[in-house]
């Protein structure tokens, strides 16, 4: 019976890093579309020969976005980090019971935080970035 719950523990883990990884990337990578987008429509919009307020409503509708799909993925990261230790926690005081627990150091739980700790630093940094960049193309 250990030998599936751990296995069941271990497929968990496995399915919550596929689950991050994907959210880790649709944030990067909608960060760098707006980006883009809000950099060429505020391009157009610095302009003042061909200057329109529909493209400052995009701008405005484009950073709303962002911080929905952000405010998702770094919430969803935080749950992610809240099961992986639930279930490793759950794994060393399974090893610890079965006398096994020197083959797992505790101290790679703190490293998992700082993991998750980067990767929303990343996604926040590409956010604000994704938002001033064109506000400068935009008004300076």
């Amino acid at each position: 019976m250990l030998e599936k719950i751990h296995q069941h523990i271990v497929s968990e883990l496995n399915q919550g890093a596929r689950t991050d990884t994907i959210f880790v990337i649709t944030a990067i990578v909608f960060n760098l579309i707006v980006l883009g987008v809000n950099s060429a429509v505020a391009g157009e919009g610095a302009n003042q020969d061909t200057y329109s307020a529909v493209n400052d409503v995009v701008m405005v509708v484009f950073v709303i976005l962002l911080v929905f799909v952000n405010s998702i993925s770094i919430t969803a990261l935080t749950v992610g980090k809240q099961t992986r230790h639930k279930l490793l926690n759950g794994l060393l005081a399974m090893y610890k019971d079965n006398d096994v627990e020197k083959y797992y150091d505790s101290s790679l739980l703190m490293n998992y935080d700082k993991r998750y700790t980067l990767f929303t630093g990343v996604i926040l940094c590409l956010a604000v970035t994704a938002v001033v960049v064109p506000l400068i193309v935009r008004f300076v």
